[in-house]
């Protein structure tokens, strides 16, 4: 038994949205340096994850990565870039996509980024995480 995609798109679809945006991750001169050091194949990283995004949205099965351990091992990826990835994202996702699929699609990165941005700054911390009280 297969789910169902989260929202309509295309596998063609994301492959675009995720070398457009890398394109503009390269020239940002926040995220360029982060990326750099780190990608030195860039049609390899597109597709990884390119697939990354198939599996959150279209259920396909092709990524087997970790992205919080990947982030945190980095070193150079800090808690405010991701707001700058975030809104290079938004822009391309409302450029690429119908306004639907835009909002649908950036709804669920926000919620991973804000997921790895927590871990990261957890990660960081000498001190243990803040919970929150009801």
């Amino acid at each position: 038994m297969s789910l169902p995609p989260r929202f309509a798109i295309s596998a063609a679809e994301i492959d675009q949205v995720v070398a457009t945006f890398y394109g503009l991750v390269r020239d940002d001169p926040s995220l360029g340096p982060v990326f750099a050091a780190h990608v030195a194949d860039w049609p390899s990283h597109e597709a990884k994850i390119a697939r990354f995004w198939r599996n959150a949205i279209l259920f396909e099965r092709g990524y087997g990565g970790n992205p919080m351990q990947i982030h945190m091992a980095a070193g150079n990826v800090r808690p405010p870039q991701f707001a700058i990835w975030l809104g290079l994202f938004d822009q391309v996702l409302h450029a690429e996509l119908p306004n639907e699929t835009a909002d649908a699609w950036s709804a669920l990165a926000h919620r991973i980024g804000r997921g790895l941005r927590y871990g990261l700054e957890s990660y960081k911390s000498d001190e243990p995480p803040q919970l929150r009280t009801a």
